[in-house]
């Protein structure tokens, strides 16, 4: 795999807007979007008292390694107003830094692949929807396979 995916959410204010905000500002900071997934909307995961999120998995172009990108990632959310106000809860913005091409990373700051995605309707699904053959560096299954459970 030679790509990088990144996830996006938002169940806060005009959630649509917010993420397209969040395309802008990533190439803004150089992160240009080679592709990106249809808008979908979900339920809330992990903490379900909140309201549903709007999401979207992209892939994009960067010359950062993957702890810059982050770093970038969360610039992005505090420029865009992000509060953390509880583990998993409302938000404005999201930006989760899913895949760095096929690299295994285990830092405290930072595990690729996410640990948690193939557990998540909205990222399982996006990701099928614009890289139906890549393969999860570990699994070693595509993404449309491991989105079927989803559907």
């Amino acid at each position: 795999m030679n790509n990088i995916y990144i996830a996006l959410g938002s169940n806060l204010e005009n959630k649509e807007e917010n993420i397209l905000t969040a395309y802008k500002k990533l190439e803004e900071h150089g992160i240009k979007i080679k592709n990106k997934s249809s808008l979908l909307r979900t339920k809330p995961y992990g903490v379900t008292d909140q309201p549903d999120f709007v999401n979207s998995v992209i892939e994009v172009e960067t010359t950062l390694n993957p702890l810059e990108l982050l770093e970038e990632l969360l610039t992005i959310e505090l420029e865009m107003g992000r509060k953390r106000l509880r583990h998993w809860g409302e938000r404005n913005i999201d930006l989760d830094l899913l895949l760095y091409k096929d690299e295994v990373l285990d830092t405290e700051k930072l595990v690729l692949p996410h640990p948690d995605m193939t557990n998540r309707d909205f990222v399982m699904l996006p990701l099928a929807e614009i890289a139906p053959e890549e393969v999860h560096p570990l699994l070693k299954i595509s993404f449309k396979e491991l989105a079927k459970k989803f559907q």
